[in-house]
Parts: structure tokens; sequence; C-alpha cells
């Protein structure tokens, strides 16, 4: 059986972005697992029925780690002999294209979710440039998982159109319909979640997911809720997710509007999301760059429209004023009018949230999109 080798910067991501494809892929190829060592790593293993390997790599710039990382992954690569490595996420790209070009492994895939360097500015810009195009240039076929982050790569000239290919309609790992599905919550665990968060039968609830970093527009969101929370205090926000204060900070008034704001619930990390969801009546994510968003794909597959910002990925997943509604990133204006827009129009949000779950099951189902990346292994061991 031939070897796949599949490698994400930490293992969370493993486990997350990839759930359930490495089992699946396992019924065709003997499949690796590496990320960083621990616990997680462990749990992935066991849950997807993998071996995995322990490489530890950092999510920021630290060269003597990653030089040691790129040492340990050229030296798996040659005792393995993969014929494909695929990596995911920034830092394991790098590492991963470069070492395993070194170790001539014939097929180097890179699959991109997202550009962090497009927020980027001035000398940290241009290094994260270079790093993209030497990325991109050990690897054998590049991976976008929107048209739109096909576009993007294609007009900062990272690499030629050849080496391009978006799976399916976009995704990395298509969403599991059976799961996020809002009947699968039960009334009793939506009523005592509805009561913990003090939220009443007539309030409009708005929900976030993600990480609480600037760059996914939390303080966009808090300063818009908050001036439309005062026009209609019915309306409630529930953030969910964790904070990442060292990579990406948001404003202290944001911060401390989410400790303190009366109508604001900020819940941190939730490993299951869908009853959270479920008691929600809109998905906000006025993010300013993205691959293709999960939480996205699974607001509306539990039939929640979503009102996102107008970049790649988003703007794939979500047409506007069908299944949610497009605003310009960065735009506390335009944010707060489309908030406005469901509070006053209730006919609108029924009908968009009417459109939500089909679409998601028609265009992004995992299993779809997991035959699309066999057909692209399949096809290059031709």
């Amino acid at each position: 059986m031939k070897k796949i080798i599949r490698i994400t910067t930490v293992p969370g991501s493993l486990g997350t972005l990839l759930k359930g494809q490495l089992r699946f892929m396992s019924n065709h190829y003997e499949i690796v697992g590496v990320s960083g060592e621990g616990k997680v790593l462990e749990d992935v293993s066991n849950n997807e029925g993998i071996r995995t390997i322990p490489v530890n790599m950092t999510r920021t710039i630290t060269p003597l780690k990653d030089l040691k990382a790129l040492f340990q992954l050229y030296k798996i690569f040659k005792k393995e002999k993969p014929f494909i490595v695929h990596t995911h996420t920034p830092k394991a790209g790098t590492l991963g294209m470069i070492a395993s070009k070194l170790a001539r492994v014939p097929n180097r895939l890179h699959t991109i979710a997202g550009l962090p360097l497009l927020e980027a500015e001035g000398k940290k810009r241009n290094l994260l440039n270079t790093v993209e195009k030497l990325t991109y240039s050990c690897s054998t076929m590049i991976l976008p998982n929107s048209y739109g982050l096909k576009d993007i790569i294609l007009s900062e000239k990272f690499c030629k159109e050849d080496k391009l290919k978006v799976i399916g309609k976009g995704s990395s790992n298509g969403i599991d319909v059976d799961h996020y599905d809002t009947s699968k919550v039960s009334q009793q665990e939506m009523q005592i979640l509805k009561s913990e968060l003090n939220i009443l039968p007539s309030d409009m609830v708005f929900i976030f997911v993600g990480r609480i970093v600037k760059d996914k527009g939390i303080n966009e969101l808090v300063q818009a809720f908050v001036s439309i929370n005062e026009k209609y205090p019915k309306a409630k926000l529930i953030v969910v997710g964790p904070s990442e204060r060292e990579l990406d900070p948001i404003d202290n008034v944001t911060e401390e509007l989410l400790e303190n704001h009366k109508a604001i619930h900020a819940v941190g990390f939730i490993k299951d999301i869908r009853p959270y969801v479920a008691i929600s009546d809109v998905l906000v994510f006025p993010s300013y760059r993205e691959g293709f968003p999960n939480v996205v794909l699974q607001a509306n597959c539990m039939g929640k429209p979503c009102i996102v910002s107008n970049i790649n990925g988003c703007n794939e997943i979500i047409t506007d004023n069908v299944n949610g509604i497009i605003i310009p990133p960065k735009d506390i204006e335009a944010l707060k009018v489309a908030m406005l827009d469901v509070i006053e129009k209730p006919e609108n949000l029924k009908i968009m949230a009417d459109n939500s779950r089909q679409n998601i099951i028609n265009k992004y189902k995992r299993e779809y999109i997991w035959e699309e990346m066999l057909n692209l292994y399949k096809h290059l061991e031709k």
C-alpha cells in the first residue's frame, strides 16, 4: 500500500481540520500523521486509526527550532519514503515542503487555508512573501481551499496557475452535515443554555465563533453590537472562542466590553458549538482574511444565516440576501446596518434561514470533498 504523510504545525489542526478524512484515506493508502507531540496527537492516532510521528513546530519565526524541525522531517521522509507529503498550516507547509524536496519525495502538496501575510506590512510583509514563494517553489502542487484564495495567489505572483488546484467547490475537509444539524440538539439542552445565558424567547441572538483576535473583526463587531443594543435592548451577542492576546490582540475597550457588557456573553473555547449556534438567530463573522471558514459552513448547515465580510471563502459560501448578508471588511457602519436589517426585517431573516442548510448539503458535504481529494491522489499514482 502506498504511503502518504499528512502534516500540520499543531496536532489540534490535524484532529479538527482533517477530522474523518484521515480515516477515510487509510482505506486506500497507508496514512501517517505528523505534528507536535503530546496527548492531542495520541488522540488523533486513536480517533483516525493512523500511525503518528511527533515533530514539534512553532507558529512564529524561530530559526533554531525551525532548523531542528526541518532536519527531523527530512529524516522521517528518507526513512518512510512516502509517495505524497501533504502539508496544512503555514509553518508545517514551509518546513514540510523544503524537507520533502530535499528528500526527493515525488509529490509535494500544500493546502493553503488562508494567508496571514495579507494583513502584514513593510519588512514583515516582504519576509512573509519570500517564505511563501519558497514554500510554493518546493511544492509540486498548491491546493488553495477557495477560488478567491487562488485568485489572490495569482495576483501576488506566488506561483504559476498550472501549479494550483481547488478541490471540489472549496474547503479543506467539507462538513459533516449530519453532525451540524439543529435537530441533533435537544430542546432541553437549548432551554438550559438559554436560562444560563439569560436569553428570552423574544431576544434576537447574534453569535460569533472563532479566535478572539483583531483579524476576525472582533473590535468592529463589539462596537456595532453595543450601538445596536442601545436601540434594541433585546439584542444579545454570544462570543465563542479562545483569546490569543500574544498573537493578534484586540483593543482594551473591546476586551472590557466582552467581560462586562450585560448583553454580551463571552463563553471562551467550547468543544461542541452546536447548542450555542442552535439558540442563536444569526452568525456574525466580520473577518479580515480567511481561507474557507468552517464556522460559516457549520452555522449555515444548522440553518443560521451569516453576516460575513466580502472576502474569499466567505463570499463563496454566502450569496448576498440569499443565505446571509455580505458586507465590506473593517466597516463598522455596514456591519451595523446588516445587523439592524435582520432585527427589523424578520421575514427576510426567515427566507435566508430556509435557504441555508440545503446550500451546504449540495456543495460542501465532506464525503464529496474526500472523494475529490482521493481522485487527485489516484491521479498522482499514474
